[in-house]
């Protein structure tokens, strides 16, 4: 498995380097797309995670802070990071119905 590790980690970033589409790179190297995907998620992951960075692991709890629970706390700017690193900023705290259609729009796109 450290084999494949250190395989899959030079692959992965030859092509964060090359800057290149995703789909060629596997194909000019004679790998398979998937592979390369999972790889780069695996290595993205790992990397986030020694980093302190703060994403974790798919199926694994995130602890969440309630710093205001008063009235304004609606209507202040928030910050939203999603486990693939992208960041939203609101002028204010969506009501839960949004943050779940984000989160089922969000899970269907991966």
């Amino acid at each position: 498995m450290e084999g494949d590790t250190e395989f899959w980690t030079s692959h992965v970033e030859a092509l964060r380097r090359d800057g290149g589409a995703a789909s060629e790179y596997p194909r000019q190297h004679g790998l398979a797309l998937a592979s390369l995907y999972y790889w780069r998620r695996k290595v993205q992951l790992a990397a986030a995670d020694s980093a302190g960075g703060g994403v974790a692991a798919p199926g694994k709890f995130v602890a969440l802070r309630v710093l205001d629970v008063s009235a304004d706390a609606a209507t202040c700017p928030c910050t939203l990071v999603l486990r693939s690193a992208l960041r939203l900023e609101l002028a204010a705290l969506p009501s839960p119905c949004w943050l779940l259609a984000l989160e089922q729009s969000h899970a269907g796109a991966r």
